[in-house]
């Protein structure tokens, strides 16, 4: 497979899977507040679900910086999502490319090559080097465990007065943790990494925010390791919505290339 090919799409991948920063007049940076570090593995998860945001759409802007060691690049996107349902992507000022993700679907297209690409999470599962699904890439763009805390059985300790929550049985193919914030238990870094295959995936959210009551996050940094190859990215959020009625065009045009992976 081309290798720029292979490129882009990882780009397009971890953007996809860190993108979640807010900056608005409506929102309200959250503090360190006290913290509370004499809580049980099973309180401790029940305080981070409970926080877990609740709306119907959302729509920003993000302005986007990456860097992988040889150059770097920055871009602003508009992003709408109807929770649960889908994700759209559209590159500005100029639409040049259009992202639709979906539960059963991933389709963008790139207006500047004339290429489109429409297919499953495959190819993206690859990329990442675990399984991904819709419910993985939405829960990690709302500062939310890749993996639901409640489908295993996790152990804590603290550390650096932060919890710390692993799976008591870690896969072999695969170590997790999370790291929470003691006062408002959200998570403040979530960590893959896959010792064979020398991958890492960090993404650490450096700020929360209150939205009309909701947590989300406010600032994010990504990075994401393959052997001797490194990515990092920032991002920053510009003008969040809530609950508004929201439009998700997508169509892919005539007469374009389909990039095979």
């Amino acid at each position: 497979m081309n290798k720029d090919i292979i490129k882009k799409f990882k780009y397009i991948v971890f953007t996809l899977l860190a993108i979640w920063t807010f900056n608005c007049k409506s929102s309200r940076s959250l503090g360190s507040g006290e913290a509370n570090l004499n809580l049980s593995t099973k309180q401790v998860i029940r305080e981070n679900l409970k926080r877990s945001p609740d709306f119907k759409t959302l729509s920003t802007r993000i302005k986007i910086d990456m860097d992988d060691g040889k150059s770097s690049k920055a871009y602003t996107i508009n992003l709408r999502m109807e929770k649960d349902k889908q994700i759209l992507l559209t590159s500005t000022p100029i639409s040049v490319v259009k992202a639709l993700i979906t539960p059963d679907r991933v389709r963008f297209y790139n207006k500047l090559d004339r290429t489109y690409f429409d297919g499953g999470y495959t190819y993206l599962s690859e990329v990442l080097g675990t399984e991904l699904d819709f419910s993985k890439v939405q829960n990690l763009l709302l500062g939310e465990a890749l993996y639901n805390l409640k489908d295993d059985s996790y152990k804590s300790f603290i550390h650096e007065n932060k919890y710390v929550l692993q799976p008591r049985r870690q896969q072999e193919i695969i170590e997790i943790f999370y790291l929470l914030n003691p006062s408002y238990f959200k998570i403040e870094s979530q960590q893959l990494t896959q010792p064979y295959l020398s991958r890492h995936l960090q993404i650490d959210y450096l700020q929360y925010q209150e939205v009309n009551k909701q947590t989300l996050p406010e600032r994010i940094k990504v990075i994401a390791l393959e052997e001797d190859e490194e990515l990092k990215v920032g991002l920053e959020y510009r003008g969040v919505s809530l609950n508004a009625d929201l439009r998700f065009p997508f169509k892919i045009p005539s007469g374009y290339d389909e990039i095979k992976l």
